[in-house]
């Protein structure tokens, strides 16, 4: 006769555990006997936090202001691709076209916006691999390089400055849209201010909407106009006539000067990149097609208006609508950017999170943007002299203690809870070498500067690597 087995047991309802008591009284030894021991069952709460997925971030940040981009938010090609290009679109590099229009012959033109615009791309392409590659943002990057309390530095200097460029933003919209339809700039600053602002309170979600109904806007409209505005004018040759012989190294300058500021901030938005292969070619073609583009408006709105934006060449042609369309939606997805970038500068410095950040910032920038685009824009280009350092040291940083950036070690705070001085004395340095010093290319002066005294003290000083267990990530 065959033995029964024993009854399996029961699993558990879901959200419980089973505990086993004893129950009856203890033996002498201390231990109660195994067949005097009862299962309960126990409910567990959720008290430990959970990991962030991309429908249920920690404390409802959909943006990730003060930690990694896990790898369940990330998105694909054509997101990030229209996001980048929005963010290049921007109508002050016209007037950067406008004076490499005047002072070039066509092939000095095509030079300068060539060789610029791949030392750009090379600059922007490392920091867009970096933050695709790590998730992290450019302040969080700053918290490795700088360290914790020395990151406030490049924080508060970016957001500074995006936020001051918002409110220039605004008024190069407001003031000849007034213009044009005789009402004054004021309600424009109004509507527009608080319509940039909204979506970039909303995140990079709603910078991604922006970006893919205003991308092809501008680049069809806005090239639809150039090339006729060219050929009625007759040519090329019109174009580049009046050339004053500005040496080429000074026009490779302008080109790198005209983004290599705002480029520090890549990381913000590549860090939502699926691999970092999507992120360095997204950021290479935004950084080379379109400052390119923006150059060519700038160019043809100088030789046919003697004004440097496109809206002007567009307005002579009879298209009002369209006008207003490519300069809105111009300056709009670049405000959202510079907006969004200050939130996360300003959440670093102050460790709240991103969104009110972003409403105050725009107010600011709002309120002050008439006052910023007469009075601010010379400080502003003192303010960007600082930046470029701040993305050499991050790349130079992220090369020399990678296994802190990635794997186990990238969801870990920065265990560099202080300052490390050689990075804080590489902005301040290499952002006073930028300015002053005329000779070469101010950019890459300061940056190589920067790189120096960041060297110089991660010799002196030392840092201890994180081991990090890789974590996998498409190439």
């Amino acid at each position: 006769m065959r033995s029964q087995r024993p009854p399996r047991p029961r699993a558990p309802p879901r959200g419980t555990v089973q505990v086993s008591v004893p129950s009856s009284p203890r033996s002498h030894a201390g231990t109660p006997p195994p067949w005097s021991r009862r299962v309960v069952q126990c409910p567990v709460t959720n008290s430990a936090p959970t990991a962030p997925t991309a429908d249920a971030p920690p404390r409802g940040d959909h943006d990730y202001s003060l930690e990694p981009v896990p790898l369940s938010a990330r998105r694909g090609f054509w997101a990030v691709g229209f996001v980048m290009l929005g963010f290049t679109f921007f109508s002050a590099s016209m007037s950067v076209g406008a004076r490499l229009g005047n002072g070039l012959d066509l092939t000095g033109f095509l030079a300068a916006t060539t060789i610029g615009g791949l030392i750009l791309a090379a600059y922007t392409g490392a920091l867009g691999y970096i933050g695709a590659r790590t998730g992290m943002s450019m302040d969080l990057l700053a918290q490795r390089a700088f360290g914790v309390t020395g990151s406030l530095l490049p924080s508060a200097l970016i957001a500074l400055t995006q936020m001051g460029w918002f409110g220039v933003g605004v008024a190069m919209f407001a003031l000849p849209t007034g213009d044009l339809l005789g009402i004054g700039p004021w309600p424009i600053v109004i509507i527009a201010g608080a319509l940039m602002t909204a979506s970039a309170y909303y995140g990079i979600r709603a910078i991604e909407i922006v970006s893919f109904v205003s991308v092809p806007l501008i680049a069809v409209l806005g090239t639809y106009s150039m090339i006729t505005a060219t050929t009625d004018g007759g040519g090329l040759a019109e174009v580049f006539a009046a050339s004053s012989g500005m040496p080429l190294v000074m026009g490779i300058g302008l080109v790198m000067g005209s983004f290599v500021s705002g480029g520090t901030a890549t990381p913000n938005f590549t860090r939502f990149a699926r691999s970092p292969r999507i992120a360095v070619i997204t950021t290479v073609v935004a950084f080379l097609l379109g400052n390119a583009l923006m150059f060519g408006f700038g160019a043809v709105g100088g030789a046919f208006t003697g004004q440097e934006d496109i809206f002007y060449v567009m307005i002579a042609q009879g298209l009002a609508i369209p006008a207003l369309i490519v300069l809105g939606a111009n300056i709009w997805t670049t405000n959202n950017n510079a907006l969004y970038t200050t939130g996360l500068g300003f959440a670093n410095v102050t460790k709240i999170d991103k969104r009110p950040l972003v409403l105050v910032a725009g107010a600011v920038g709002t309120l002050s943007a008439l006052w910023l685009y007469d009075n601010f824009v010379v400080w502003l280009n003192v303010l960007n002299a600082t930046l470029p350092p701040i993305g050499a040291i991050l790349i130079a940083d992220f090369l020399r203690h990678r296994r802190a950036y990635v794997g186990t070690a990238a969801k870990r705070p920065a265990r560099r809870a202080g300052l490390a001085w050689g990075s804080v004395l590489g902005v301040v340095v290499g952002g006073l070498v930028g300015w002053f010093v005329p000779l070469g290319i101010a950019s890459i002066n300061a940056m190589a500067v920067a790189v120096a005294c960041y060297l110089l003290g991660d010799l002196l000083t030392g840092r201890p690597d994180e081991a990090a267990a890789p974590e996998r990530l498409s190439a």
